[in-house]
């Protein structure tokens, strides 16, 4: 299977990540950076983010040690900026606004969000309604933390549809996309924008 590349620079390459896809090896699987570069005919690539397994969408990969550096610095800064779309079957507490706080580790690989503020999680996030039971999500992630979006979206009373994890409603798929990345590299500014597969509503 050809990975989907949405953008080919010479410094780095972003593709389009399927769902279920692991960026390192897994299960015996070669993984995505070695089938990439295969792809591309390149020698190696570096991994400047991460995108978990079951999460489709932009990733961005560094074609060499110098772009590597530079992008993760980009990252840790918070200058590149990150938009996900999430569905969820059930109504939030609220339909738009900023979650914040710190996460601590919880049962099962799963984290939890509390109140205090020390090294907090913070995502803002609007949503509308798509069809009776269906909600759609934007997402725009402040921090980098694991899992932060999947404990966002159960702190508002609306886990991701698929994410049965964070008591999400049982589907074929993790509902969670990557949809866009927005940066600049040596002054040019770049603005990435993934598109859905099938599996998500063609209301959308």
């Amino acid at each position: 299977m050809l990975l989907p590349v949405l953008l080919d620079h010479p410094d780095f390459v972003v593709i389009n990540k399927p769902a279920g896809l692991s960026v390192h090896r897994d299960d015996g699987d070669s993984g995505l950076l070695e089938q990439l570069a295969q792809q591309l005919a390149t020698e190696r690539l570096w991994l400047v983010h991460r995108l978990d397994k079951p999460t489709s969408g932009a990733l961005l990969l560094a074609r060499h040690a110098q772009a590597a550096s530079t992008l993760a610095q980009a990252f840790a800064s918070r200058d590149i900026q990150k938009t996900y779309l999430a569905l969820s079957d059930r109504k939030p507490q609220k339909k738009q606004g900023r979650i914040s706080g710190d996460m601590v580790k919880a049962r099962q690989g799963a984290w939890r969000l509390t109140r205090e503020q020390a090294h907090p999680a913070v995502t803002t996030f609007e949503s509308r309604s798509l069809s009776p039971g269906l909600r759609l999500f934007t997402l725009t992630p402040h921090s980098g933390k694991t899992h932060q979006l999947r404990v966002a979206m159960k702190s508002l009373g609306s886990p991701i549809l698929g994410d049965t994890l964070y008591g999400g409603s049982p589907a074929p798929r993790l509902f969670l996309h990557a949809h866009q990345l927005a940066f600049t590299y040596h002054g040019t500014p770049f603005h990435i924008t993934a598109p859905l597969d099938e599996q998500w509503p063609s209301i959308l």
